[in-house]
């Protein structure tokens, strides 16, 4: 970067990177951005936290939830009391933790991070879809579950998956209606999704 920036500039870089936040349209990024630099209390806390954060935390390679750097894998892989036979799968690490909160799932999780989207130059090789079905071969489980969104895409996700491992002995359900439509895992309460796991169909 060539010359001295002045504030506005710094403002701005500060605003694109809020921006690329899900949920924060450009307006709200500006907004965000000048009350940060209104207070700069306010930044050094953000700061700080954010660095910590970079430092301490990584997504678990097997299951792709969110961990501490010194717990890989993470203790939903680990623990003795989850039930080994099934996995829930989900788009991303905050589903895993809607579904934590329920209290009613106590088997593994699988975050492709992301999902099948055309619109978006997202394909089959751009999520976890091959680390799933390792783990499918490998771990012995006797159902998958597929935790998508409702929308148009997670349900062809959903599809693509229940048709990739259709031969590998597995049983494939679906959370159960609830869910509103065009919605995902992360924007449900919790006895919504308990609800829809406890009452999941085949796929």
């Amino acid at each position: 970067m060539t010359g001295a920036m002045n504030g506005l500039e710094y403002l701005d870089r500060v605003s694109a990177a809020l921006g690329k936040l899900p949920g924060i349209g450009r307006r709200s990024a500006e907004r965000m951005a000048y009350r940060l630099a209104s207070d700069p209390g306010v930044m050094r806390e953000l700061g700080e936290a954010i660095r910590d954060a970079r430092e301490n935390i990584r997504l678990c390679p097997q299951c792709g939830s969110i961990t501490s750097l010194d717990t890989m894998p993470c203790k939903l892989c680990t623990q003795s009391s989850r039930d080994t036979s099934v996995v829930c799968v989900v788009q991303d690490p905050s589903d895993i933790v809607a579904l934590e909160r329920t209290g009613s799932y106590k088997g593994r999780y699988h975050a492709l991070m992301g999902i099948i989207s055309p619109m978006h130059g997202e394909g089959p090789h751009d999520i976890r879809l091959q680390a799933l079905i390792k783990r499918v071969e490998t771990e012995g489980f006797k159902e998958v579950i597929m935790a998508l969104g409702t929308d148009v895409e997670s349900e062809a996700t959903a599809g693509y998956i229940a048709e990739l491992l259709k031969n590998h002995g597995v049983r494939i359900t679906r959370l159960a209606t609830g869910i509103p439509v065009g919605s995902g895992v992360g924007y449900s309460d919790a006895v919504t999704l308990s609800r829809a796991i406890k009452g999941r169909q085949s796929l």
